[in-house]
């Protein structure tokens, strides 16, 4: 039994760290022997009950540990309270709208407030979604170094979902900048037949990115260049409520202000941080 009760307190030692923790750190709170931790983690991580980020090696809660928070299917969907901005941009869309975080190695849905129209695509809390294909996961990798990026997309099999998937890591590199132009993320008929969703970062204080929020809506709802800019306009109000109460006074991107008119930008070379404004004021 002493193994089912340290791999428990394993878990419970990573729930809170959003920033992960190393073998080493996890030895010294714990107090459990180095081989036995390491042995210990290794299976934890084969169930998938933890990650371990090939970046910079430091262990995170995986996506097993965070479906059993989902509750019953029966129910509500909704047994992580998502937050204000993304409920209010799913009551004024009607379109299902989520939220993605880097959970050491993988995109993890974290939160969602259904809409009242029907989707084809599936999303529920604790789903990984393709770093490659997804406009949540690829907007949590376009602000990131491009060697982390690759090292990220090198480690798995970039599945070719429809014919519109880009499935090398040189394309997906050149869309990333597509994204940090215009500050934004359009996924259509990429991960699913019939399904269009646009994404949008989610910045700390220092600019880092820690989530995406995503409005994922059937395609056929999604024709209309009206429907659509109007839908990008509301991710990016989403995306910049959360970024506000985060800390962030930086500066977006200009085209991101009009979508309807940044539907088609030139793809450019684009700094891999968002611009900071001077002028904006400190973050009470």
């Amino acid at each position: 039994m002493q193994v089912v009760v340290r791999a428990l307190h394993v878990l419970r030692a990573l729930a809170p760290k959003s920033k992960g923790a190393t073998l080493q750190e996890l030895h010294e709170e714990l107090d459990i022997p180095v081989g036995s931790l390491h042995r210990l983690l290794a299976t934890l991580a084969k169930e998938d009950f933890v990650t371990r980020s090939v970046v910079n090696r430091r262990y995170f809660l995986g996506p097993t540990a965070r479906q059993l928070a989902e509750q019953n299917p029966h129910q509500s969907a909704l047994l992580v309270t998502p937050h204000r901005a993304v409920v209010t941009a799913a009551e004024a869309s009607g379109e299902t709208v989520f939220l993605t975080e880097l959970i050491g190695d993988r995109a993890v849905c974290v939160a969602l407030s259904e809409g009242r129209h029907p989707l084809r695509l599936f999303v529920r809390i604790g789903q990984e979604m393709p770093l490659h294909a997804a406009a949540s996961g690829r907007s949590l990798l376009a602000y990131r170094p491009e060697p982390d990026v690759r090292s990220l997309l090198t480690q798995r099999a970039l599945t070719s979902f429809t014919a519109e998937t880009p499935v090398t890591v040189d394309d997906v590199l050149t869309h990333l900048t597509l994204v940090r132009a215009r500050g934004y993320d359009v996924c259509d008929d990429e991960l699913d037949r019939g399904v269009w969703a646009v994404a949008s970062p989610v910045f700390t204080s220092t600019g880092a990115v820690a989530a995406s929020v995503t409005l994922a809506a059937a395609g056929s709802r999604m024709r209309d260049p009206l429907t659509r800019a109007t839908a990008i306009q509301t991710v990016l109000t989403a995306a910049r409520d959360l970024s506000t109460e985060l800390g962030f006074s930086g500066q977006w991107p200009d085209t991101a202000d009009d979508p309807a008119r940044s539907s088609s930008p030139a793809v450019e070379t684009a700094d891999t941080s968002p611009r900071r404004d001077s002028t904006a004021e400190e973050p009470r």
